[in-house]
């Protein structure tokens, strides 16, 4: 009766996650002419951007392939900066819902995470569309694609509980990420090469999830590389660590969530 009734909720729950993923797409593209098309054309846009700049300007242009190693960069960070950010106020826009009616408040940040999800496979096509014209030949690395998207996923919601439940508390928390995340897309190398920084900062590093994700996916699709059992389980950690604070946060706080929203 018990596992029955487990199932019964989750089924629920996962019928709520895609109804409201749905909804999300749907308002996201409404009144747009171009649609579903901006979330190809922006990566493009971005990178052609950067890469004139980045080229001409900074000189960084020594990169092999430097338009595609901006793009790989720009649209993985995007997933964790936009699923972050969309999890962060997740509990508070859907306030009316919670005070309403009886639902798992688990289920808005995570659903911000799987909408970005959806939105990162449509921006993918433009990674294709870069390949293609640098003639760069995918390879069986890509087949580990998955298991890179199952590290994000879980970091990226472990990073959004935290924030969702920080932001029904502290609303300063709102304002203060965006600092936040220009701070974490300079620390990143996502436009310029890792080698340009100075021994220390390459060090340091190591302890940015980011760098870590960012590179195992330039690994799979660019450089044809297998990343190994250490920098699979450096991922894995992280996302898990990560996932498992903000998971406990959101735990320890999700029933004062309907005295302060």
């Amino acid at each position: 009766m018990i596992e029955a009734l487990k199932k019964s909720q989750l089924h629920r729950n996962w019928f709520t996650i895609t109804s409201l993923v749905s909804k999300d797409f749907k308002l996201k593209y409404r009144r747009s002419v171009l649609g579903v098309l901006w979330s190809v054309l922006n990566p493009l846009l971005m990178m052609c951007v950067l890469a004139a700049v980045f080229t001409n300007v900074l000189k960084f242009g020594d990169v092999a392939n430097f338009p595609m190693y901006l793009i790989l960069g720009n649209v993985l960070f995007a997933l964790m900066t936009d699923s972050t950010t969309g999890a962060m106020t997740s509990i508070l826009e859907s306030a009316p819902l919670i005070k309403k009616i009886r639902i798992a408040k688990l289920i808005f940040p995570i659903e911000k995470v799987l909408f970005q999800l959806v939105n990162f496979a449509i921006s993918l096509i433009a990674v294709v569309l870069v390949m293609a014209f640098f003639r760069i030949a995918p390879t069986v690395n890509l087949f580990a694609l998955p298991l890179l998207l199952i590290y994000m996923l879980l970091f990226c919601s472990g990073l959004g509980m935290l924030l969702s439940a920080l932001a029904v508390f502290f609303r300063d928390v709102c304002h203060l990420w965006g600092v936040v995340i220009t701070a974490w897309t300079y620390a990143t190398p996502l436009f310029y090469p890792v080698s340009l920084l100075p021994d220390w900062m390459q060090q340091a590093e190591f302890f940015n999830p980011m760098y870590h994700y960012v590179t195992y996916f330039r690994d799979i699709a660019m450089y044809n590389c297998t990343p190994g059992l250490q920098e699979n389980l450096i991922c894995l950690g992280m996302a898990l660590i990560t996932f498992a604070i903000g998971l406990l946060v959101f735990k320890k706080s999700e029933k004062k969530f309907i005295l302060y929203v």
